[in-house]
């Protein structure tokens, strides 16, 4: 095969949850664990692949932005952060907007560690291993979540579709193709939608106690920068321009008033750019902007409102963890054609 060029980490020898009420088979890349690093034994061979050796080598010249979810598994997370701290050069926020600034790469073999969505694990689960290893981070909020105990959206879809919800776009297929049809909709039709399936169903959702604006000064303050994920997490690709401008602008001005100083970074929802949303970014003055693309990047980023990243959870095994941060696996994915969202 011959795979795009690669980067992550290199060795460097020497160097120092969601609610269980919930159900989590549900499909997509908000499925309990990312397709791209689910810890089922599947490509995990990739490790004594040949080509692993070489990938290792010349991915300590690129950037690996580890994008996270939630912290399931608190010991599994550790040994990552354990494995990064011996491996690799974490980075924090700040030093890749000084980079960028700058027109400086960041060190060899640096990796930034980020989480979208921010369940509340990431304050008690990924926030004490962080410190305990004094690697920092970043979380992307979806704001009008804060200080609620309201799910996401996907998951209460999810969950009303279980307990005999209905919409009328959604009346064929297989339960799994949920989520995939929800996000395929324009905005108006799946917020419809939505809506239908919270008449129809016979059950409610349970509540998901979310972070609120005094766990957002916590966690910045424990050395997690807190970025803007939009005010609900909609598919902006299915959005029109106003209600584009409207979730970047509502959240930025949420997370500046809860913060006391405007957020300067970005993850676009669903990880897919969109030139509207840039546009809006520039006017802001947002200096980075987080893709979910599953790649390595320079590490001097070409361009930082687009800055890739690759998807890894906190179940992930060691040796699939290494395939991805080398590189190797991302790269075997998109041979195969692959889809990481």
């Amino acid at each position: 095969m011959t795979p795009p060029a690669p980067g992550a980490l290199a060795p460097r020898p020497g160097a120092v949850g969601q609610p269980a009420a919930f159900d989590q088979r549900a499909t997509g890349r908000h499925a309990a664990q990312p397709p791209a690093c689910r810890s089922d034994g599947r490509g995990e061979w990739l490790r004594f692949a040949p080509v692993q050796p070489l990938f290792r080598a010349r991915a300590a010249q690129r950037l690996a932005v580890l994008a996270y979810h939630g912290v399931t598994d608190p010991s599994s997370f550790g040994a990552q952060l354990d494995r990064l701290r011996r491996l690799a050069t974490p980075v924090s926020l700040a030093a890749v907007e000084q980079a960028v600034a700058e027109r400086r790469p960041l060190p060899a073999r640096s990796v930034l560690i980020t989480f979208d969505d921010a369940d509340r694990s990431v304050l008690t689960h990924a926030l004490p291993a962080l410190n305990d290893r004094g690697i920092p981070a970043a979380a992307f909020v979806i704001s009008e979540l804060i200080g609620t105990e309201k799910p996401f959206w996907w998951h209460e879809a999810d969950f009303l579709a279980r307990h005999g919800g209905r919409a009328r776009s959604l009346d064929c297929g297989h339960p799994s193709q949920l989520l995939p049809r929800l996000k395929a909709m324009p905005d108006p039709d799946r917020r419809r939608s939505l809506q239908e399936l919270r008449v129809s169903a016979d059950r409610r959702p349970p509540r998901q106690e979310q972070l609120t604006p005094a766990d957002l000064l916590a966690l910045r303050e424990g050395g997690v920068a807190i970025g803007n994920h939009t005010q609900g997490h909609p598919c902006l690709g299915r959005c029109d321009d106003a209600t584009v401008r409207a979730e970047i602008t509502d959240a930025h001005e949420a997370l500046t008033r809860w913060l006391g100083e405007p957020p300067v970074a970005f993850a676009y929802p669903d990880g897919g750019h969109d030139p509207r949303a840039e546009a809006v970014l520039q006017e802001l003055g947002y200096r980075l902007g987080f893709l979910s693309d599953h790649r390595l990047g320079p590490r001097l980023p070409d361009h930082p409102l687009q800055i890739s990243r690759l998807q890894v959870d906190s179940t992930t095994s060691s040796r699939r963890f290494d395939t991805i941060l080398s590189g190797l696996e991302p790269a075997y994915r998109r041979w195969r054609g692959q889809a990481v969202a």
